[in-house]
């Protein structure tokens, strides 16, 4: 098998893989010899496994997960969490950094409509979701904007060890941090064009040299920007 076979897009029935030495991975199954694809998606050979990434679907959440949720409701001791998935999420008091007295108007923490930056720490298998905001990375998001890309794209915006979304933030001077769960924050720099090229990612993901296209449209895009600059303080 080729590398090539890690962009090939592939349809429901087609044929991945001839033969007993593979592994039907998510989106397969075998039939006698034969692993065939049951979504449409990206073909994905890993560790003697034949995957099929979807090109589109929902979030399933699972631990370890970061995700960007809202809050939209609020009880006692617990907010719960729009996580983008058919499923909510809770964050209960105590999976807070800092110490809530009992009897405290939580809302002064985390409000309706509110934006976080969350870690899944379990999903039960109802389905019943808990987040933490004890992790390091977690914070309340104030500001910036929020895009929405499809879930299972999300490795190919972050990129091999983080090489994509790193030159976004680079070029862009943005700060950029993306939820497993397909919603991105972007704050600072050139937001918009940060933005763009998120979705050109969402978009193209299928195709190969994706990072050195976004690469060379940012740049020609800041090129027009610092022209159009210099021109308008020409005729100023």
């Amino acid at each position: 098998m080729s590398s090539d076979s890690k962009t090939e897009i592939v349809l429901p029935g087609d044929v991945l893989y001839k033969g007993k030495n593979m592994l039907p991975g998510r989106g397969t199954y075998r039939l006698g010899d034969e692993i065939i694809a049951k979504v449409v998606g990206l073909k994905a050979i890993k560790n003697r496994t034949v995957s099929v990434i979807p090109l589109a679907g929902t979030y399933i959440p699972k631990a370890g997960d970061y995700v960007i949720g809202e809050v939209v409701e609020i009880g006692l001791n617990y907010w719960l969490i729009d996580i983008n998935s058919p499923y909510q999420a809770a964050l209960l008091m105590f999976d807070l950094p800092e110490f809530v007295e009992k009897n405290t108007d939580i809302s002064r923490y985390y409000d309706f409509g509110d934006i976080v930056f969350a870690k899944i720490t379990n999903v039960t298998k109802t389905k019943y979701i808990n987040l933490t905001m004890k992790d390091p990375k977690c914070k309340k998001l104030i500001g910036g904007l929020i895009v929405h890309i499809t879930p299972s794209k999300v490795p190919r915006l972050i990129g091999k060890k983080g090489s994509m979304i790193n030159m976004i933030k680079n070029l862009t001077g943005s700060k950029i941090l993306v939820g497993q769960n397909g919603r991105v924050w972007i704050k600072g720099g050139k937001e918009t064009l940060a933005a763009e090229a998120i979705y050109m990612i969402d978009k193209y993901s299928h195709q190969s040299g994706l990072t050195e296209k976004i690469e060379e449209f940012l740049k020609k895009e800041l090129e027009k920007e610092a022209k159009g600059e210099i021109n308008a303080e020409k005729e100023e």
